[in-house]
């Protein structure tokens, strides 16, 4: 299990960045880590928009993280970025320090930095692993994983490539 350092600053698309710590204080995060340059990441923006939606009103907080600037980040995510939470991470080094190697990625991080559960690629077992380990923490419903829509499954790349 990776543990992220809790001092790892966050900054969100739109205002100013702060700790791991701080996103963490009263919820765990539920994140899906995504690289705008790479098509495999696009192929899931929907679907795991919808798993997002799913969560938001859990006990937790729902996030994107992108491995690009800001500015590239509200292009990417389009309406969606004024729907949800959205972290800019351009050097990747938040993706990195929460273990993850290949883009799309699904993780729940709880309160002490922990990532419990994580997923990369497309592939919805893992994905609805993930799932039902947030849907166990918050005492939440499961999202329906793969969904009418959702792409067949397939390798995600590398977020050092």
């Amino acid at each position: 299990m990776v543990t992220a350092a809790l001092d790892l600053d966050l900054q969100p698309l739109d205002g100013d960045a702060r700790p791991l710590r701080e996103w963490l204080t009263t919820f765990p995060l539920v994140a899906v880590v995504l690289d705008p340059f790479t098509h495999e990441s696009a192929w899931i923006l929907d679907s795991s928009k919808r798993i997002l939606d799913h969560f938001a009103e859990a006990d937790c907080r729902v996030c994107w993280i992108l491995t690009c600037s800001a500015d590239d980040g509200h292009r990417f995510l389009g309406p969606y970025a004024d729907d949800t939470l959205a972290f800019a991470d351009p050097d990747r080094v938040v993706a990195r320090s929460l273990g993850v190697e290949v883009a799309p990625a699904f993780l729940l991080i709880r309160q002490d930095g922990a990532v419990v559960a994580k997923a990369e690629s497309w592939d919805p077992e893992t994905w609805r692993d993930v799932a039902d380990a947030v849907a166990t923490m918050t005492e939440w419903s499961r999202p329906t994983i793969p969904s009418a829509g959702d792409p067949v499954p397939y390798s995600g790349t590398s977020i050092d490539a």
